[in-house]
């Protein structure tokens, strides 16, 4: 049974992105970026999770007391496409629900930077969403983060497999970082009150 409410059971944050350093950089990696700077912030070190084509960082975030939450933080290892795989196998693996998973990752249709978070919804053409909503259905946590749309006629595919500009990174350590706190902030205190401090 999938319980959404159960507030003991761990969550999930995924960072979504494509293995392999010559990704590394890329602005469809920008949910790995988030999901590293998760890890130093819990002190963890990302490791392989087992037969799940992912690797996993298990802590916990929150002040100590009833906020402090379970969590497991991961990068799917299969390429952004094949995502749901191994996110399925971990959710299965630490038993948890639909509601407790929590993806980040980069969106074309928000300008540079901007925060978007939300429950559930299309996947909006991004492969990583489409293999995980067809893996265990929609009801996921989303956390957007804005890209913008390419430039002149530029093909998305070209766009989100570039890194991102020396202008761009002047300010993506601090949207990163703000990320990083949405996600936070939507685990220990809920979707609305997140929403209503990092949707901007």
């Amino acid at each position: 049974m999938d319980v959404t409410t159960d507030a003991a059971a761990p969550w999930l944050i995924v960072g979504l992105g494509n293995p392999g350093p010559e990704y590394a950089g890329n602005r469809h990696n920008v949910g790995f970026m988030v999901a590293d700077l998760l890890a130093d912030r819990i002190g963890g070190r990302f490791k392989r999770a087992g037969r799940a084509q992912a690797q996993v960082v298990e802590g916990r975030i929150g002040p100590p007391g009833p906020l402090n939450r379970r969590v497991v933080l991961a990068k799917p290892m299969s390429y952004m496409n094949l995502s749901g795989g191994p996110v399925n196998a971990l959710r299965d693996f630490y038993k948890v629900p639909v509601g407790h998973v929590v993806a980040v990752h980069d969106e074309l249709d928000i300008d540079y930077g901007v925060l978007r978070l939300k429950l559930g919804g299309g996947d909006n053409g991004h492969n990583g969403l489409k293999s995980m909503t067809k893996a265990f259905g929609a009801e996921y946590h989303r956390v957007r983060f804005g890209i913008g749309r390419p430039p002149g006629r530029m093909p998305v595919a070209d766009f989100v497999l570039k890194d991102f500009s020396s202008s761009e990174r002047k300010e993506l350590d601090y949207f990163v970082d703000r990320a990083a706190d949405a996600v936070e902030c939507l685990v220990i205190e809920g979707l609305e009150r997140a929403q209503s401090t990092y949707n901007s």
